[in-house]
């Protein structure tokens, strides 16, 4: 029977006495964490964003969850990949954020998916796509917990546990993901990603969520709660049925249960769910009425790529050696160069180069788009 436990939290000052009922309601992490377990925290951090402004997941929810991880015997590690086109974003978005800090004081691990390397794996009974490249952190994880935060999507409508772990993706991929030009199509493609990485909790952030243009342009709501669950899905459809949402028109909630996670009545605990609802306004934005064969050519011309500087590379060979998409071939003459089809822009070749010889290039769609957050 899965379960989705609700407590009231009305502001960050009291996160933690929040939380640790939400998982005495379901019977605590000692039974989801051994001693000495690796637990992957990954909370939303999708662009450069104060906590106030409820874009991110609020670094109270992070310390709090690191200290309940720490008690249970584990070692927290903290990570995400920001959903930004640009080299650098993550670092940005987990400095600004306050997710950093907050993390390292917790004594948690803080890793950076955009540079800490990516796997391909096989997605089991597939929906969209067969293969996919993942975070090596999630993959390396013993546990993996979710914490998302409560907000509307203009391509999900509702984001939350389950699309979190989009996250996990290099751009490219996530690129590829939503130019299939769908709700419906997107959301089978992040329930592909659900099914690798499944994770054994979620502690959602909904003491300040975000209603209207979400995820990131939406306003703040006081909605003053915390939701937790061993299952995603059903904390989905319990967090997108309390803000007014039906949960299964969710895509990521029906490519999920398509896919045979998660259960349509889920049993909740703590505060009643009818005591907490809240009309949240709905995204105004969303997919695209262009026919999708014409939106996969445009995407064709918005390309943001890196380039090896010739004249600054010494031949070291450390991006050679550790581009998980072996992209970067050796040439004859001993220089390097990076294969584009191939290159999954994860930026570790730029990361890792002592010489600084990898330059980031933009087709001129991508300057246009991209302009205003450089």
């Amino acid at each position: 029977m899965n379960r989705v436990s609700i407590v009231r939290c009305p502001d960050y000052s009291d996160t933690e006495k929040a939380i640790a009922e939400a998982l005495k309601l379901l019977g605590g992490l000692e039974n989801i964490i051994h001693p000495g377990d690796r637990v992957l925290l990954k909370p939303n951090i999708l662009a450069a964003a104060s906590p106030e402004s409820a874009v991110t997941t609020h670094p109270s929810v992070v310390t709090s969850m690191c200290k309940f991880v720490l008690q249970a015997g584990g070692k927290p590690v903290v990570g995400d990949g920001a959903g930004i086109s640009r080299p650098g974003a993550t670092s940005k978005a987990l400095n600004v954020s306050g997710i950093e800090e907050a993390a390292r004081k917790a004594g948690a691990k803080v890793v950076n998916f955009e540079t800490a390397g990516f796997t391909l794996v096989d997605v089991p009974d597939p929906l969209q796509f067969r293969k996919l490249y993942i975070a090596n952190p999630v993959l390396e994880a013993d546990v993996v917990i979710s914490l998302p935060k409560l907000k509307t999507h203009e391509l999900t409508y509702y984001t939350g546990a389950v699309k979190n772990f989009f996250g996990t993706l290099p751009l490219r991929c996530r690129k590829e993901a939503h130019l299939l030009g769908k709700r419906d199509l997107f959301g089978e493609a992040v329930a592909d990603v659900y099914s690798i990485v499944r994770p054994s909790f979620a502690v959602m952030d909904g003491v300040f969520g975000m209603e209207g243009n979400g995820p990131s342009h939406g306003k703040p709501v006081n909605s003053e709660v915390i939701l937790a669950s061993q299952d995603c899905v059903s904390l989905d459809i319990v967090a997108a049925e309390m803000i007014g949402f039906d949960p299964l028109k969710i895509p990521t909630t029906a490519g999920a249960m398509k896919k045979g996670f998660g259960n349509q009545c889920p049993v909740v605990v703590g505060t009643p769910l009818k005591e907490v609802k809240t009309k949240f306004k709905p995204s105004s934005g969303g997919v695209s009425t262009a026919p999708s064969f014409l939106t996969r050519s445009l995407g064709k011309y918005y390309k943001i790529y890196p380039r090896i500087n010739r004249e600054k590379c010494t031949h070291c060979g450390a991006c050679y050696l550790n581009c998980s998409p072996h992209a970067i071939e050796r040439l004859e003459d001993g220089s390097f160069k990076i294969n584009e089809k191939k290159c999954i822009l994860c930026y570790c070749c730029r990361e890792l180069c002592p010489n600084n010889a990898v330059e980031i290039k933009k087709s001129l769609l991508a300057r246009l788009l991209t302009e205003k957050t450089t």
